[in-house]
């Protein structure tokens, strides 16, 4: 009885090799890079400043905030990229598709703005 097919191995190599490359870089970076650890090397930044205070503050919540709908407006546009490829074979259709996307995604825009959320102040 074969447990694995055959059509199978070329992946299971594949992920083999993408596990272990990562860990192979590190293991061989870290024996060639000079190690040369120093009061002034271990401390956060080596501007000569010393910190004022824990880099552990708390931040508010606009920061959060403004990072999250930049990351969903930021991935909703990254849709329009496999529209662009296929514009030709979708013709009207796909362009009335694409203008109700970017439809919503305006409103969302705007809601945004004027919930006061795109405000860094």
């Amino acid at each position: 009885m074969n447990l694995m097919p055959d059509g199978y191995l070329p992946f299971f190599i594949f992920l083999a090799v993408a596990m272990a490359f990562p860990v192979v870089v590190l293991m061989a970076l870290k024996l060639v890079r000079p190690s040369t650890p120093s009061r002034t090397k271990l401390e956060a930044y080596e501007c000569g400043i010393q910190a004022e205070s824990d880099s552990r503050g708390r931040y508010t919540v606009r920061f959060y905030i403004v990072a999250i709908l930049f990351v969903i407006f930021d991935v909703e546009t990254i849709f329009l990229y496999p529209w662009a490829v296929r514009y030709r074979q979708l013709g009207w259709f796909g362009v009335a598709e694409v203008a109700v996307f970017l439809g919503i995604l305006i409103i969302g825009y705007i809601w945004a703005y004027k919930k006061g959320a795109l405000e860094w102040v």
